[in-house]
This record gives C-alpha cells, structure tokens and sequence, in this order.
C-alpha cells in the first residue's frame, strides 16, 4: 500500500507551510506529496489567501529531490489545456520525472465567482473536461505537430513542446459518478480514486471502474483519499481531532482516525476494496508529528 499525503492549502497555508510538510513527507518515506488545486476556502478564514497549485509544485520540484509531486485535482475550468500542458511538462522536468496530473470538471462554484473565472453548467464542464483529456495527453505524446478541433477548444500545428521527462504522465480521474467518471477514467486515466467515500462506495465504485477498464483494455491504479487522525492514546486522537474542529467520534465513521492500531485496520479494509494507494489528507499542517507517526508506527503495519 503506497501512502501519500495530501493537503488543502486553500483552508490556510503559505508556500513555507506546504515545503515543511513536504521535506517532512519525503524524510519519514511516504510515496508523494500531493495538494488540492483550489482558490477559495471551504468554510474559515482562509489567511493568508490562497496559493497556485502549479507554482507550488514547481519550487517543489527543486527544493525536494525523491517524493512524486502532483494535485488532487487540478480544475479544468482553471487553466487551458494547452497553457496547462505546458506547465505540467515543464514541472516534470524541474522535478526530474516525480509529477503527476490528477484533472477534473472543477466544481466550486464560489471560487470561479470570487476571482472571475468562467463556471459553465455541469454537461459542459464534462464536455471541456474530455477535450482537456485528449488535448493534454495528446501534446505530451504527439511525435511532431499536434492539431485538435472540438466543440471547445481547437489547436492548430502546435509544436507541442515541452514534453515531460517521462514516457507518461500519470493522469488521475476521480469521483463518485456511475457513468461518465468510469468511462472517462477507463479511456484517458493511469489511476482512479475515490474521495473520501465510505468502504462499501469505495468498493462499489471500483467496480465500476473495473467493468468500465475491461472495455478498454486498461489497467488502473485504484486509490482512495481519506482525512486521517491518527493517536498513539485516546487523549491524542481527540487533541488532533479537536485541532480541525471535529470529533473523533465523527472521524472514526468518515475517515481513517483512531489510534494506531484502529487505523492499519482500516487501512486494510480499504486494501480489501482493491486500493493499492491511500491519499491522507492532513488538515494541521503545523503538526509534523502526526505526519511522522503515521510513517513510522501505522505504515510498518501495512
């Protein structure tokens, strides 16, 4: 099982937050270090404001040398698809190969309000999201010029440069949709992950996935993203739960929280569904110890 931490920076975290966590990540072993790609905070203040998911992971890039770096996930309705190309490309190579792209329709619309970005209704964001899909992946590969036309975006003759340093970028599709998120996944998609979906979801949802892949001849990756607290004692677990303002009660049945033992447990659950990887969400970002807890005494057990 490959665990991986994931942050929310968009809730309150500077760049200097984000690079202690991930120098922290990379020292005690875990497999990445992942954010959300989000310009508004869900609920709190949010200070300092919100930081650039693709030029944190490019100072990443040169200020971490083993972890893969990636987003979970970037917004299609943020970045063209032939700027967002580009970016990611160039990203891979600052990090000599460690990136990795996870891509959806975008879906908070107070956000695009908030700094002015473009929010279409849900069928066209699936319908630029596909394009984005075919557009991205196909810049990266294209021997030569790269041409597209669709009903949202054309290209013409791109030089399609840079490409990435490796042979393929990991693409990562998620979501809970019965339909087009598993056809989606099967046909563009290295992985797929569930968020924050109970074990029988997570299991059923990967059975989708599984029929969908069978068409297509693929073989996904399947992951899951959990907010995670975890405890050595009772009195821990309700120290870092009260921490994010929940209840450890509450955590237990929504995420993997408890104490150490509780937590390789249900690790294990989730391994039973299929997911060979787990992204933990981690919401204190000042807490390095819990990130080292986790990697030292939970991950052994796996």
């Amino acid at each position: 099982m490959d665990l991986r931490i994931f942050t929310e920076p968009q809730q309150g975290a500077t760049y200097d937050d984000l690079l202690r966590v991930a120098r922290c990540a990379e020292d005690a072993g875990y497999d990445a270090f992942f954010r959300s790609d989000h310009y508004l905070t869900m609920g709190g203040g949010g200070l300092p404001g919100p930081t650039d998911a693709w030029l944190t992971l490019a100072a990443l890039a040169r200020e971490t040398s083993r972890i893969r770096l990636g987003t979970l996930v970037t917004a299609a309705t943020f970045r063209l698809p032939g700027v967002l190309a580009i970016s990611v490309a160039q990203v891979d190579q600052m990090s000599g190969g460690r990136v990795e792209l996870g891509l959806g329709t975008g879906w908070y619309d107070d956000e695009h309000t908030a700094y002015g970005i473009p929010f279409p209704p849900l069928g066209e964001r699936f319908e630029r999201f596909e394009e984005q899909l075919q557009i991205v992946t196909g810049l990266w590969s294209a021997q030569g010029s790269f041409s597209f036309s669709g009903e949202h975006y054309t290209l013409v003759d791109s030089p399609a440069l840079p490409k990435p340093v490796q042979e393929r970028i990991p693409v990562i599709i998620g979501g809970g949709g019965p339909k087009r998120t598993p056809r989606l996944a099967a046909t563009y998609a290295d992985e797929f992950n569930l968020p924050f979906g109970s074990l029988e979801d997570t299991a059923a949802q990967f059975g989708r996935v599984r029929e969908a892949a069978a068409q297509t001849g693929r073989d996904l990756v399947l992951s899951a993203a959990q907010i995670v607290c975890v405890g050595r004692t009772e009195d821990e677990v309700a120290r870092r739960a009260a921490a994010i303002g929940r209840e450890p009660a509450e955590l237990r049945r929504n995420g993997l929280a408890g104490t150490v033992a509780e937590v390789a447990e249900k690790m294990g659950r989730f391994a039973e569904t299929g997911a060979t990887r787990l992204y933990l969400q981690v919401m204190d970002l000042s807490d390095l110890e819990h990130v080292e807890l986790i990697a030292s005494e939970v991950a052994p057990q796996l």
